[in-house]
Order: C-alpha cells, then structure tokens, then sequence
C-alpha cells in the first residue's frame, strides 16, 4: 500500500522547524533525509526512524516496526510530538556516518 501524499505533507510540516530536511519518493513510499542522510521514511503512513543510539536513548518504549518485508526494524516516534521530533531527527543524523559519495561511471 502506498502511502498517501498528505501525510507526507503531514510529516513535512511536523518537521517544518529543522533546516535540511528533504524526502524522495520510492516505490510509493517516502525517504526522508536531514542533511543529505537518510533518517527514516514513510512506510504505509506511518513515519519510522533509523535505530541509532540516540534515538533508542530518546525513544526507550517507541515501538518496532518493519516498514516492508526483508527490512530491518524501525521506530515508531509519536508523530504528534513535534519538540521531539525536533530534537530526535538531528541526534539520528549525528549517530550516522557521512553518505558515501558516489562514484563517476566511464563511458568508455
């Protein structure tokens, strides 16, 4: 089931106070990025973060969730809570190591 274009919206509006959030629709679904790292996604409208260290520390009773089959877990933050939000989104990101630049492909 895809996930529907409002709650992206939701989403993006719960996250409005942090700079350097962005998304990118996958297969029906949504990544979402803080600081060109991938932080979590919307997975059947529900918003799921990456496991780090700080997010278990913020998040110690967040439920796990598997956001599609073969996927590792995630957590469920309270999607009403935009304080945490606003705190937790950036510690994941911190947690997370820098994107690996990709490389350039020859056409030869």
């Amino acid at each position: 089931m895809a996930s529907a274009k409002e709650y992206l919206e939701f989403v993006l509006e719960q996250l409005s106070d942090l700079d350097g959030i962005s998304y990118r629709s996958m297969m029906g679904e949504y990544i979402i990025y803080y600081d060109g790292k991938v932080v979590g996604g919307i997975y059947d409208d529900r918003f799921l973060v990456k496991q780090t260290k700080s997010a278990l520390e913020i998040l110690p009773e967040a439920p796990l969730e598997i956001p599609y089959e073969g996927a590792k877990e995630m957590l469920l933050p309270d999607i009403d809570n935009r304080e945490l939000l606003n705190e937790l989104i950036p510690k994941i990101a911190e947690d997370l190591p820098l994107p690996k630049k990709k490389r350039a492909v020859s056409l030869e």
